[in-house]
This record gives structure tokens, C-alpha cells and sequence, in this order.
């Protein structure tokens, strides 16, 4: 997986004290959908080299991080910038709809 993965402390540090704006899709091994929607995301992310972060968590090895923001399901694309929450998309979701959130969060 070319999505770096985030643990409690790693999210911290990108979120709040980096302010990177990102996105972190929020997925479980056995996930069938995550399965289709992370390569997905893994495609996307050398347009974005440099711009835009791409981050991944999985849920059953960091559950405090997945219940921290109240999710229900996978997977869950969790959009921020500046250290702010800008919104996900939950479920089987396309490219266009992730770069359309991209370029909102972005501000283009």
C-alpha cells in the first residue's frame, strides 16, 4: 500500500501540528469496498505530490483514532486542512468525487 499509514501520534503530528491538508480513508483489512476505493486513492496520489497528503488508518488496530470521530462503517474518507475537519465521503466512492473534495479543501 503506497498510502502511508497513521497511527494516533502520526495523526497528531500531520493534522494539528503539520496542518497538511490531507485526506485519511479510514479502512479494515477484509473491507471489500475498501479494497476497490484505496487503489483508488493510491492512483490519484502522485497527481497530488507535494499538494495534497494521502493517509490511511486502519480501523481495528487504531479504534480510539476510528471512534474519536464517530464513524459508523468503512471506508471513510476523512478530508482536513489548516488542522480543521473539512468533510468526508463514506462508502463506495469514485475519483471524481475525491478530487472534487480535493480541489473544495484547497480552495481552487
Amino acid at each position: 500500500m503506497s498510502l502511508q499509514k497513521l497511527d494516533a501520534e502520526r495523526f497528531e503530528e500531520i493534522i494539528y501540528d503539520n496542518c497538511e491538508p490531507c485526506l485519511v480513508i479510514f479502512s479494515r483489512k477484509n473491507c471489500h469496498v475498501c479494497k476497490e476505493v484505496v487503489p483508488m486513492l493510491e492512483e490519484l496520489k502522485p497527481e497530488y505530490e507535494g499538494k495534497f497528503g494521502f493517509y490511511y488508518a486502519d480501523v481495528e488496530e487504531d479504534k480510539d483514532l476510528y471512534q474519536r470521530f464517530s464513524l459508523k462503517g468503512v471506508p471513510q474518507i476523512l478530508f482536513f486542512n489548516e488542522g480543521e475537519y473539512q468533510g468526508k465521503l463514506a462508502g463506495n466512492v469514485d475519483d471524481e468525487k475525491v478530487e472534487d473534495k480535493i480541489a473544495e479543501v484547497l480552495g481552487a
